[in-house]
C-alpha cells in the first residue's frame, strides 16, 4: 500500500507540474534526452529559486528524488507533500548519516537523487555559474555510490517570484540545460577521484550556462537575479529581510547564523513555501474552472438578480422557507449521518441534498455542537475529523457539513467543490444562500432536540458561510472564522484564484459596479455580526495570498469586539486549524 501511495503521489505531482508549468512558463530545454535513461545517476543543479526542482522535474520523464531542506519537512503540509513523492532531508548545517546512507540506496537501487551542490539559493559571485567554489558533498556521494554525476543549469525561474509572471498567457520563458554525465573516476583513489569529479562538474556548469546565454541571447533580466529583488516588485517582502542580506549570500558551510537570525530565516522559509503553495492551488482553480468552461451569466440577467436582491435585506435573503422550517428531521439518538432535502433546488440532484456527520461526544443531544464548515475544494475531511475527535473529548458534539457542491453533493462529472465558486456569479450567490438556510435549519433542529449552545469553526470558503451566518442568527458561544474570504470585491477582481472568472465576466460586459450592488447581502466586509461580536474570532494567515491578512484585520476593526489570531502560513494548511482550537480552548472555548 505504501508503495502504491507513492507512485500514486508521484504521477499526481508530475502531472500537476506539468499542468501549472505548461499554463505559466515556457521552459526551453537542452539535452533532455542525457536524463531520460535507465540506472540511477546523481543529477545537480544551480539554484537560484525555490521552483528549481518542480521546473526540473517537470520536464524529465524519470522521476527524481530530490535531497531537501531539512526546513521545509518542520511544516505539517509541506513535509507531507515532499516526502510523499519520495523528498527526504537534508541538513544544510552538518554533514549527516542518515541522508548520506538515504542517497546512496536510492542511488544503488537505480533512482535518481537530485541535489543543489550550492547548499541554497545563490546568484552572482556567490554562485557556481560565476566559479563560486562547490560544496563537497556531491562529489563525494557520486563516488561512494559508483553513479556518475549529470549536471544542469536552470535561467529564469527567479522571475517567477513576480506575480506578474502568473499571468494568464504570460509564459515566463525559462531555460534549462543537461550536460554529459560525469564518471565516479573507479580506478582513482578516494581524494583524487573526488578531486576529479569536482572540477570537472564546475567546468560544466559554467560550459551549460555560457550555452544557454549564447543559444538564446539572455539579457542581464534573463540572468539570475537575488530572489528579493524579483519578490519586492510583487508585494511586501518578510520580516526583515533586508538586515540578513548578507547571512543569505554567503555559503552556508561558511556561516555561523545566530539564533535570532534562523527564526528570522525560519520565518522566510515558511513564507517563501506557503506563497508557492498558495500560486500552485490559485492555478490549479483556474485550470479546473476552463476545464468546464464555467462561463458568466448574461448581463441581462445578472442586471435582473441584482435588482430583484437589492430589495432584500439579509434575513429576508437567507429566512428558511415558508414550511420548511421543520426540517431536517432527525431521529432520537445522536447518529454518524443526518440528511434531509434542501430547501434550495438547483440544476443538480446531488446538489439538492444536505448532509452533515455527527460526531457525538457521548453526552447527547444536550451536549454543545460544532458546526465544521469546510473550506472551497478541500482536498480531504480526514483533517476535519481528527480535530472533531479532539472536540468530542471536550465535551463537544461535532457536526461536519457538507456544503453545497461537495463531497457528497457534488454533481456527476464534476470535482468537490468545482462548481462552489465560478464566473457564474448568480450560482455563487445562491450557493452561499443554500448553505446558511441549511445551516440555520440544522441548528434549529438540534435545538428541538435539546441543544442549546453552538459553536462555528469555518475555514475559507466555509468562514465565509460562517460569517454570513453569524449575520443572521444570535446564539453562539463561539464563531471562529479561519481566514474566511471577507473582502468579496478583492476575491473577484484581484485574487489570483479568479483569473479566469475575471475573463468570463469581462467577456459578459459585468463590471464590478454591478457586483457591488450585492454586498450588502454577500459581503461579510460590508456587514456586522447580529450575534455578540466578542464571541467572534478571526484568525489570518501571515502569508495569506488569497484573504489577505490586511483584510482580515479590517474586518476585525469592524467587527467590534472580535478578536484577531495571527498565524504563520498560507491559505492552505491545517496548522491554523491546529492553532484556533489551541487558543479556543485556552480560552474556555
Amino acid at each position: 500500500m505504501r508503495s502504491l501511495f507513492h507512485s500514486f503521489a508521484n504521477r499526481v505531482a508530475a502531472l500537476s507540474m506539468k499542468l501549472l508549468f505548461g499554463y505559466s512558463s515556457c521552459i526551453r530545454v537542452i539535452g533532455r534526452e542525457k536524463v531520460n535513461h535507465d540506472g540511477g545517476f546523481l543529477l545537480t543543479a544551480n539554484h537560484i529559486s525555490h521552483f528549481d526542482p518542480f521546473i526540473i522535474s517537470s520536464v524529465v520523464q524519470r522521476k527524481i528524488d530530490w535531497m531537501t531542506m531539512s526546513e521545509f519537512f518542520s511544516l505539517p503540509l509541506l513535509g507531507f507533500l515532499l516526502r510523499a513523492v519520495d523528498a527526504f532531508p537534508a541538513d544544510r548545517h552538518r554533514a549527516d548519516r542518515r541522508t548520506i546512507r538515504t542517497a546512496i540506496e536510492r542511488l544503488k537501487h537505480g533512482h535518481v537523487v537530485g541535489l543543489f551542490p550550492e547548499g541554497g539559493i545563490r546568484d552572482s559571485a556567490y554562485s557556481l555559474l560565476e566559479g563560486a567554489p562547490l560544496r563537497p558533498g556531491a562529489a563525494t556521494l557520486a563516488h561512494i555510490a559508483s553513479v556518475p554525476i549529470l549536471p544542469c543549469v536552470i535561467v529564469g525561474s527567479d522571475r517567477l517570484y513576480s506575480k506578474k509572471s502568473w499571468l494568464p498567457l504570460r509564459h515566463t520563458p525559462i531555460w534549462v540545460a543537461f550536460g554529459e554525465p560525469i564518471p565516479y573516476f573507479p580506478n582513482q583513489e578516494k581524494s583524487a577521484a573526488r578531486a576529479a569529479i569536482e572540477r570537472e562538474l564546475a567546468a560544466a556548469f559554467k560550459t551549460l550556462y555560457g550555452e544557454l546565454r549564447e543559444k538564446f541571447s539572455l539579457t542581464a533580466d534573463d540572468l539570475p537575479h537575488p530572489p528579493r529583488e524579483r519578490m519586492l516588485s510583487k508585494r511586501r517582502t518578510f520580516v526583515n529581510l533586508e538586515d540578513h542580506e548578507e547571512d543569505e549570500k554567503k555559503p552556508i558551510s561558511r556561516t555561523f547564523v545566530p539564533l535570532g537570525n534562523r527564526e528570522t530565516s525560519r520565518h522566510r522559509l515558511r513564507g517563501v513555501a506557503a506563497s508557492g503553495v498558495d500560486l500552485l492551488m490559485c492555478a490549479s482553480i483556474n485550470l479546473l474552472q476552463s476545464r468546464h468552461r464555467l462561463h458568466a451569466r448574461s448581463r441581462d440577467e445578472m442586471e435582473r438578480y441584482v435588482v430583484a436582491c437589492e430589495e432584500l435585506t439579509t434575513e429576508n435573503f437567507y429566512a428558511v422557507p415558508k414550511g420548511a422550517e421543520i426540517a431536517p428531521s432527525i431521529g432520537d439518538r445522536p447518529g454518524r449521518i443526518i440528511t434531509w432535502p434542501s430547501p434550495i433546488k438547483t440544476k443538480f440532484p446531488a446538489n439538492d441534498v444536505a448532509r452533515a456527520d455527527f460526531f457525538s461526544c457521548g453526552s447527547g443531544w444536550r451536549a454543545p455542537t460544532v458546526l465544521m464548515l469546510h473550506a472551497l475544494m478541500s482536498a480531504s475531511h480526514i483533517g476535519y475529523r481528527r480535530y472533531a475527535a479532539v472536540l468530542n473529548e471536550l465535551g463537544w458534539n461535532a457536526c461536519f457539513v457538507h456544503l453545497p457542491y461537495h463531497y457528497s453533493r457534488v454533481p456527476p462529472g464534476h470535482w468537490n467543490g468545482e462548481l462552489a465558486i465560478t464566473a457564474d456569479l448568480i450560482r455563487n450567490a445562491e450557493g452561499l444562500r443554500q448553505g446558511v438556510i441549511e445551516l440555520r435549519q440544522l441548528t434549529a433542529a438540534l435545538r428541538r432536540l435539546g441543544c442549546d449552545e453552538f459553536g462555528v469553526l469555518g475555514t475559507s470558503y466555509g468562514g465565509w458561510i460562517g460569517a454570513l451566518l453569524a449575520m443572521v442568527e444570535r446564539d453562539f458561544r463561539f464563531v471562529a472564522l479561519m481566514a474566511p474570504i471577507v473582502n468579496v470585491e478583492h476575491a473577484i477582481w484581484k485574487s489570483a484564484a479568479a483569473r479566469f472568472m475575471r475573463r468570463e465576466l469581462h467577456r459578459a460586459n459585468i463590471e464590478p459596479s454591478l457586483i457591488a450592488r450585492h454586498f450588502h447581502l454577500s459581503s461579510p466586509m460590508h456587514n456586522e455580526p447580529l450575534c455578540d461580536a466578542s464571541r467572534v474570532l478571526f484568525v489570518a494567515g501571515d502569508f495569506d495570498m488569497i484573504a489577505r491578512p490586511e483584510d482580515i484585520e479590517e474586518i476585525q476593526q469592524k467587527w467590534h469586539g472580535s478578536k484577531l489570531l495571527r498565524v504563520p502560513q498560507g491559505h492552505f494548511g491545517y496548522r491554523m486549524l491546529r492553532e484556533t482550537i489551541t487558543w479556543l480552548k485556552a480560552h474556555a472555548l
